[in-house]
């Protein structure tokens, strides 16, 4: 399989690197698969793919904005109760101190900007 190049304007060729369990899983065997094409002191952005599983998430500490390519998921957000489907072309954004639970039906890839 070729390696995950970036030619001029960030185009991204080839497969992403297996980055193992999603820490904190708690159901599923959701495996990662990553590549970070760009991370520095402010702002990190690249492309997240994940199998299915599920994992709560506590009081994040940092924004992220999403834009979902292909798979399915649930966003469930702890304040409300309320359950969320993602799909592909579904744009989410996390706020700092958000609380929830991520539920990835269908392997999920996603280009991300954490910041």
């Amino acid at each position: 399989m070729p390696s995950l190049t970036l030619t001029p304007g960030s185009t991204v060729h080839g497969a992403l690197t297996a980055a193992g369990i999603r820490a904190g899983a708690d159901s599923g065997s959701p495996r990662l698969h990553t590549h970070v094409v760009e991370s520095a002191a402010r702002a990190n952005i690249g492309i997240w793919e994940c199998e299915p599983g599920g994992w709560p998430v506590v009081d994040r500490p940092d924004t992220e904005v999403c834009f979902v390519l292909s798979g399915a998921a649930t966003i469930t957000d702890d304040a409300s109760g309320e359950n969320h489907a993602l799909q592909t072309g579904d744009l989410l954004v996390l706020p700092p101190g958000w609380s929830g639970r991520w539920d990835v039906t269908e392997t999920l890839r996603k280009v991300y900007v954490i910041y």
